[in-house]
């Protein structure tokens, strides 16, 4: 009997051209939209004994998998994924494997935002398509304002590389940093409340876990200039959103710069839409050609390996 593989929120269906699924004895289906809500994934992916996964984008959480009694193999993009019980999956025999990653494609991503909060680059390229005849925005510089990373790990070091290189002044804070690491990167530690105070551009680098679920509370965002800017490309949960939005909406913030957010995708009518101070992009911190080709084509090798009884790239709890 064949198994059946379920490729999840593929949203630009590119999953079957950047990897070869043709493996023997393996039915794929490809889902190109995101399920309305848990008891609609369940319904969808009854049946399937291999499920691959884009990021958090559908959770596996017990309540779902203990939902899907034909479930064998679980592949995640990535090597973490907090939106799988593993210690669940362990007790149901399901193996739970991951990929390898390429790049530092949310780090670009970052630079990105904070280029387009400067510049309004895309703000005027929609208005001179639209007909407007020159130039409305005054821009601000990057070169000498002060880039404050919270978080300074691999992807924060990122950013403050790109940020030195165009001439930014390099803070940073987390919990666990050092002066030395700080450092070592070209930035200066500081405290907390130091951060939010000094920083221009404030550009959050962390995971979200029980200990930075909403870290930036509406004291530290009142702590900011009120020409600052808010960029989170981590997880949405790390910001209290109601600060966010009060802050923004009473322009005690200059702006923000949003990849991620608590609800996605992003509801229709939610509030951050309609704020002119905000840039949106719809979690593209991850989503690079050269990353989604490493993810597939790594997906594919771990059921081909899993079949063959030795499967590589195991999650433990």
């Amino acid at each position: 009997m064949a198994h059946r593989c379920a490729i999840l929120d593929d949203y630009q269906n590119v999953a079957t051209k950047l990897a070869d699924w043709s493996i023997p004895d393996v039915e794929v289906t490809v889902f190109n939209e995101p399920f309305a809500d848990r008891n609609s994934a369940i319904a969808a992916l009854k049946g399937f004994d291999i499920v691959c996964m884009m990021r958090e984008r559908t959770p596996f959480l017990k309540p779902t998998l203990e939902q899907l009694p034909d479930l064998k193999l679980l592949i995640t993009s990535g090597m973490r994924n907090a939106s799988i019980d593993l210690e669940y999956a362990g007790t149901r025999g399901i193996t739970v494997c991951g990929t390898e990653a390429a790049g530092q494609p949310t780090a670009e991503l970052a630079v990105g935002i904070m280029l387009e909060l400067a510049r309004r680059i895309g703000y005027e390229n929609n208005r001179m398509k639209s007909g407007v005849p020159w130039q409305s925005t005054l821009g601000i510089e990057l070169a000498g304002k002060t880039l404050g990373l919270l978080g300074f790990g691999k992807l924060g070091t990122k950013v403050g590389e790109i940020g030195k290189a165009i001439g930014m002044k390099l803070i940073a804070w987390s919990e666990n940093l050092t002066e030395e690491k700080a450092r070592a990167g070209g930035a200066t530690l500081v405290s907390k409340q130091d951060l939010f105070r000094q920083a221009d551009f404030l550009s959050i680098h962390l995971q979200l876990s029980q200990r930075t679920r909403g870290l930036v509370t509406g004291k530290d965002l009142a702590l900011m200039k009120p020409t600052a800017f808010l960029i989170n490309t981590s997880r949405g949960p790390i910001v209290d959103e109601p600060s966010l939005l009060a802050a923004l909406g009473s322009r005690k913030l200059a702006g923000a710069g949003l990849d991620t957010f608590d609800v996605e995708p992003l509801p229709l009518h939610h509030p951050l839409r309609k704020l002119d101070n905000v840039v949106l992009t719809p979690h593209l911190g991850y989503v690079s050609q050269e990353g989604y080709k490493v993810y597939y084509t790594q997906m594919v090798e771990d059921i081909k390996t899993w079949l063959a009884g030795s499967p590589v790239r195991v999650l433990k709890k």
